[in-house]
């Protein structure tokens, strides 16, 4: 082990270079949740470009989600193996190179398995900042900070929006995913400034002296022992469970709605590119706003209560804005319904790693979250099927009660605060 890296991971640990290392984990969420909104903003020019049926179309964010799902349940391994700074870097350099060859395709299938290929960084980074975030944040306001970290993927929305709305029209969607390049800098940046966080440093010695680490040990290897030691414990194995069917419902509400959000202001709504990204700026300020305030009132009344809020909030209205919808009402409700469905995700992170130890946290978060993500990879293809014939507002009431049960899993069998990860 490295004793010079373990000192200067103490000494973070004990200042307030904890900000340091949210900003760059901010920065990564940020680009993380722009790069994955640069598809919903080119669906409609992929359509018309690549001749594509709305199966297919959503298909692509399928593809997408199986990726991130597949990257995920690795970069929760790899956090463990490797580190979790070294993790944050090597994704951000694999969906920013990958994001930028889609737009050198030419067939659906090109972008189809470049996409795939992209997202498998996509999905371990979100695993990778949250678990990097939580073992550096102080215990007695991390849901604040994790929550307002989530918010990083809602600027990113934003900033894809703006992105989208000036580049597709000017210079086309090919363009717009050739600014993915740009994050590479952060990657190489972020390797140098930020240290491993002392609490894997400690578990990685305690595992050599056990040796659970050897130099003839294979990575398959490795894997097996951890996810093995998951299931070997009862209550780590138990919340595995609930948190796999939590994720999976979550992100089939959330995705199957984010993906196809845009598309059905315009189609269904008959609202226009121009006017579509003003409403969906507005949608996604709010979302910041709910991840913040949820992170607040987490660690005021604890994460149980206001992740179900959230997401029960969320079941509820989405029926609403299907239903009741008017050009004078519809701003309104998208500004409600991004404050709501924001609420799980500024609570999610801690949520999660704090029930789990630290020798498992990194597979456990990444391995339940990811599986759930498996999941959730169907919706944007089932609204695509449900739109070809019925509507896309027919889609979002199905996830409205994906995002009921999702409220519910937790509520009644995952409670607070198991572990503290800067201590267990």
């Amino acid at each position: 082990m490295d004793t010079a890296v373990a000192a200067r991971a103490t000494s973070y640990a004990k200042s307030n270079t904890w900000v340091v290392v949210f900003i760059f984990c901010f920065l990564g969420l940020l680009v993380d949740g722009a790069d994955l909104m640069l598809l919903a903003y080119s669906l409609s020019s992929l359509k018309a470009e690549f001749g594509l049926s709305s199966v297919q179309a959503g298909s692509l964010g399928s593809f997408t989600l199986a990726g991130m799902a597949i990257g995920g349940i690795y970069g929760g391994w790899a956090c463990d193996r490797f580190g979790r700074v070294k993790t944050v870097v090597w994704s951000i350099m694999l969906f920013s190179v990958g994001t930028a060859v889609l737009g050198l395709t030419h067939s659906y299938w090109q972008f189809a398995i470049t996409r795939f290929l992209a997202s498998l960084g996509i999905g371990a980074l979100y695993v990778a900042c949250n678990t990097l975030m939580s073992e550096y944040v102080p215990t007695r306001y991390r849901t604040t900070v994790l929550g307002t970290l989530q918010a990083g993927w809602s600027v990113g929305y934003i900033v894809a929006t703006l992105l989208a709305g000036w580049i597709i029209p000017n210079h086309g969607w090919r363009w717009l995913f050739y600014m993915a390049l740009i994050p590479v800098l952060l990657a190489v940046v972020m390797q140098r400034l930020v240290p491993e966080p002392q609490a894997w440093l400690s578990t990685q010695a305690e595992r050599a002296k056990a040796g659970m680490i050897g130099v003839r040990d294979r990575a398959t290897e490795k894997r097996q022992s951890i996810f093995k030691q998951i299931f070997a414990d009862p209550q780590a194995c138990k919340m595995f469970v609930f948190w796999a069917m939590t994720a999976g419902f979550l992100q089939f509400g959330y995705y199957g709605v984010n993906n196809w959000m845009p598309s059905y202001l315009e189609s269904e709504l008959g609202m226009n590119l121009k006017s579509m990204t003003s409403y969906m700026v507005g949608t996604y300020t709010a979302m910041i706003l709910g991840k913040i305030l949820a992170g607040l009132a987490a660690d005021r009344i604890g994460r149980r209560a206001v992740f179900a809020f959230g997401a029960l909030g969320t079941a509820i209205f989405l029926p609403v804005i299907v239903l009741f919808h008017s050009p004078d009402s519809i701003l309104w409700m998208l500004v409600l319904f991004g404050f709501l469905y924001g609420i799980p995700y500024g609570v999610n992170a801690t949520y999660m790693t704090e029930s789990f130890e630290a020798r498992l946290r990194g597979s456990a978060v990444g391995g339940a979250y990811n599986i759930g993500r498996v999941g959730a990879a169907v919706a944007p293809a089932a609204i695509g099927f449900l739109a070809s014939d019925g509507s896309i507002g027919l889609g979002f009431l199905v996830m409205g009660v994906a995002y009921f049960i999702c409220g519910v899993i937790p509520a009644l069998f995952i409670r607070d605060k198991q572990f503290d990860p800067q201590k267990q």
